[in-house]
């Protein structure tokens, strides 16, 4: 009997997490004009890996990725004029589409909205 318990507790678990493993495509809007930003993600249980990339920016690994329920979080390094810079990728997930919040150094606030492509 306890061990029923465990795997439907176990299978809770998992049906609360969001699904992202995909491909997502999401844009944000600045003083210069609209960027675009390219995420394929991969969550296995409460861990996020996966890549960013950007005409801008290029392409980028995401490290310390995180899943809980709807939240997801995540950073990347990216290398913008010769300068390397860490943002912070904060999201909450509503069926296919992802707002992030993204926040870097010196300030920088972004706002994305990606939608999930395949």
């Amino acid at each position: 009997m306890k061990h029923l318990l465990g795997l439907m507790a176990m299978f809770a678990f998992v049906v609360s997490a969001a699904d992202v493993t995909g491909t997502w495509k999401g844009t944000a809007e600045t003083p210069n004009g609209t960027i675009e930003r390219t995420f394929v993600l991969k969550a296995e249980g409460d861990k996020l890996t996966g890549e960013t990339t950007s005409q801008m920016m290029g392409k980028s690994t995401i490290t310390d990725g995180k899943i809980d329920g709807d939240n997801l979080s995540f950073s990347i390094t990216v290398k913008f004029q010769d300068n390397e810079m860490k943002l912070d990728y904060k999201g909450k997930v509503s069926g296919n589409e992802i707002k992030f919040h993204v926040e870097g150094a010196n300030g920088i606030s972004l706002d994305y909205v990606a939608k999930k492509v395949s």
